[in-house]
């Protein structure tokens, strides 16, 4: 829990400057320069300007604004998720024994056994979105009324009571299904693509070198210690399998991108704030017409790099 409240702290400048852009708010306007091929465009400012610019108004302490509910977030998310795994799926001394020994005996997990935990995960995760959405919600607009200079959200106590007091218990839930559904989504692609990878990619050449029946050699491993090579290569397979974990993780992270920014957007959208509000955003009636529209304008991915943001071409932004 420790760490991931150090990750939350170190993290929220980021996560600041990722709000604002997905509003579309731009307090500078685009400058000449050079993409990644050295070819001139216009450039949007990136992660390090927009920290500039909120220095210069607001100073250091301005960069983590919304932090406060972030960090109750992620406290309680853990502890939720935690508890609905102990209670909700327990698992005894047997069973984990079982389990041990059949990853000894299955270098790869099977199709059954990968459903079943990411039905595990799936349960574990909703239930903490659920519980702490609320927190998200605040921090966001805590985040937001940078846009409008509003001072509307000052503490967590205070937004609950605002929160409930103009739109009920409905407005602590604003951009919950999008959230929930590329939560898993996103699940569930990492982990199967990453079944697949291990399975069809990985086992099958492990598999085509032990049925060649050759006698194990033996390869000089660190130290000078002779070790087997298939005991070698076991150890490198293990290593493999994380990496394919993470860029599996990677690529459902950008494929579910558009859930991320159409919940965030429907969050802020019409309470009271600037940013919430034309010019930035009209008043949408659902999520799904917030993902039509910008659908429409081509902004599915508004806000997903910080870094080389081309202005698109016809595309309108307000800057100060």
């Amino acid at each position: 829990m420790l760490l991931g409240s150090g990750l939350t702290v170190l993290s929220q400048p980021l996560m600041y400057v990722k709000v604002l852009v997905q509003i579309g708010y731009e307090p500078m306007p685009p400058k000449l320069g050079r993409n990644v091929f050295g070819r001139q465009v216009y450039q949007l400012p990136g992660l390090f300007a927009y920290c500039r610019h909120i220095i210069s108004v607001d100073g250091r302490a301005g960069l983590f604004k919304g932090l406060a509910p972030r960090l109750c977030s992620s406290a309680l998310g853990t502890v939720v998720h935690s508890k609905v795994l102990q209670s909700c799926f327990p698992l005894d001394v047997s069973c984990f024994l079982q389990l041990q020994a059949k990853h000894k005996e299955e270098p790869v997990s099977s199709l059954k056994q990968v459903l079943k935990e990411t039905t595990r995960e799936m349960v574990a995760r909703c239930a903490a979105t659920l519980v702490t959405h609320p927190f998200h919600v605040i921090a966001l607009r805590s985040m937001v009324q940078f846009i409008g200079r509003e001072t509307k959200y000052r503490g967590i106590i205070t937004a609950f009571t605002m929160i409930y007091q103009e739109e009920g218990v409905l407005g602590f839930f604003a951009g919950l299904v999008p959230r929930l559904l590329g939560d898993i989504l996103a699940l569930w692609l990492c982990n199967m693509l990453a079944h697949l990878i291990n399975k069809y990619a990985l086992e099958n050449g492990v598999g085509d070198r032990e049925a060649e029946g050759t006698e194990p050699h033996f390869r000089v491993a660190e130290g000078g210690l002779k070790m087997p090579f298939l005991l070698l290569q076991a150890s490198t397979m293990t290593e493999i399998r994380s990496y394919s974990q993470a860029v599996t993780g990677f690529l459902a992270s950008m494929l579910t991108y558009p859930f991320v920014l159409v919940s965030n957007l429907m969050a802020v959208n019409n309470c009271g704030l600037a940013g919430g509000q034309l010019p930035y955003a009209p008043i949408y009636s659902s999520w799904l017409d917030c993902w039509s529209h910008l659908h429409r304008e081509g902004n599915m991915s508004r806000g997903n790099s910080l870094f080389f943001r081309k202005v698109p071409t016809g595309m309108r932004y307000v800057w100060e």
